[in-house]
């Protein structure tokens, strides 16, 4: 009896701790009653929310590292590793708390509202297993409006309480929530609000340039639908955004539209002089009017690199230069965010400058853009980083997503006879 009675002690003790584990903090609490968590919108919206948390699109992408279309889901924002991997590898440069408010922010709209509980949230997207929601129902639908502060990017403004906002005049009546029209939510500055340098104007509502002027993000990123936002036997049927936010795979509208596919992708032109020494010039890169940058825009991770290549007649390589551009580890989120490398209706000027060997007359110039998702962290700061994770498992998770992300991906390519 007397084993029997210790066993069941020790039995329950295991079962409270882990009972006591899986409840959500006070402070988690805290949150959840003004951010609703998305779960519970499920039950009236299913469609939408199997949308936004990828159930729809189980590539295998996706199921290793929740990726769609070159694009993070929303609903995966505080969940996937690559998050993890790169705010680790963040958090061993010592950014300030304010930093660490700064990054979270969009990335978990609710810490807008309670700054206080950054430091918790960032322990557990650290753990692997975040109790918060990060970019959920709520996040989106409490935001009232839009405004430009020295603390900006993000510029959304969330309205706590139980109203949530959205982009119908006659939103139905229902017993779980109130809800009402906002403007907001058909235009770009919405969305412009956490995605700031896609346009040249975070606070304007269309995207300008002729091809798409009076065009919004929503009309490619949400793919237009008809039906209803509710699940509810006999809803109306209307207009409808799907909630996956693609990237920048958009079913059939680049293939419909070769204008806006010509403006979309950047182009490289070489102006060079040539000496019996070197070869010199500039590289201009260039991308057309649409109003964000190319691929998919993100100035605070995004790495480019210009490799520019002289060649004999035999095409033999001469002399190769690589000029990278884009924020390490440590500058990220230090100061102003920086414009990103190529920009919608501009041109960036490389100047370039080759010393080709004695004896060797260079035939032609080559100049390959290629673009990298994350930086590639020093290797001090990456075994810094890899020492902070407590299995061999998860240290190969880590490795293989570096190897992933930081891979150069090919934009755009031009050689010139010289």
């Amino acid at each position: 009896m007397l084993i029997v009675g210790v066993i069941g002690l020790y039995h329950g003790r295991a079962i409270a701790q882990k009972a006591e584990a899986q409840a959500p903090a006070d402070w988690v609490e805290e949150i959840g009653k003004i951010f609703i968590r998305s779960e519970d919108c499920k039950q009236c919206h299913d469609r939408h929310y199997e949308e936004w948390k990828g159930v729809r699109e189980q590539t295998p992408d996706l199921k290793t590292f929740g990726r769609v279309d070159a694009a993070l889901l929303h609903g995966t924002s505080l969940e996937s590793p690559v998050f993890r991997t790169v705010l680790g590898v963040w958090l061993q440069t010592n950014p300030t708390t304010d930093e660490r408010r700064r990054c979270l922010s969009c990335h978990v709209p609710s810490t807008t509202v309670f700054p206080q509980f950054t430091e918790k949230i960032v322990a557990q997207v650290l753990s692997g297993k975040p109790q918060v929601e990060g970019i959920g129902c709520a996040s989106c639908h409490l935001i009232k409006q839009v405004e430009q502060t020295p603390n900006s990017p993000p510029s959304f403004k969330i309205e706590p309480g139980k109203m949530l906002y959205g982009p119908y005049a006659d939103p139905e009546e229902n017993l779980v929530h109130p809800a009402t029209q906002s403007e907001l939510y058909r235009g770009a500055n919405y969305c412009a609000s956490c995605h700031f340098d896609k346009v040249k104007d975070v606070t304007q509502k269309d995207l300008p340039g002729e091809i798409l002027q009076g065009t919004i993000c929503q009309d490619c990123h949400m793919e237009p639908s008809t039906g209803s936002s509710t699940s509810k036997r006999g809803a109306m049927t209307r207009s409808i955004g799907r909630h996956w936010f693609r990237g920048v795979v958009i079913p059939g509208t680049l293939l419909k539209n070769r204008n806006l596919q010509a403006e979309w992708m950047p182009r490289v032109d070489l102006e060079t002089s040539k000496t019996a020494s070197a070869v010199e010039g500039t590289a201009l890169v260039k991308i057309g009017s649409l109003p964000h940058s190319f691929p998919d825009g993100d100035p605070v991770l995004k790495q480019f690199y210009l490799v520019i290549t002289a060649k004999d007649a035999q095409g033999k390589v001469l002399k190769e230069e690589t000029k990278q551009f884009g924020l390490p580890y440590d500058k990220i989120l230090r100061g102003p965010i920086p414009d990103p490398f190529i920009k919608g209706g501009h041109t960036r000027k490389v100047p370039f400058s080759l010393a080709i060997p004695a004896g060797s007359t260079a035939a032609s110039i080559e100049a390959v853009l290629n673009y990298a998702l994350i930086p590639t962290p020093e290797p001090a700061l990456k075994e810094k980083y890899l020492a902070t994770l407590a299995t061999d498992k998860e240290r190969e998770s880590a490795k293989k997503i570096f190897d992933e992300y930081t891979q150069p991906r090919l934009l755009t390519y031009r050689a010139k006879t010289l």
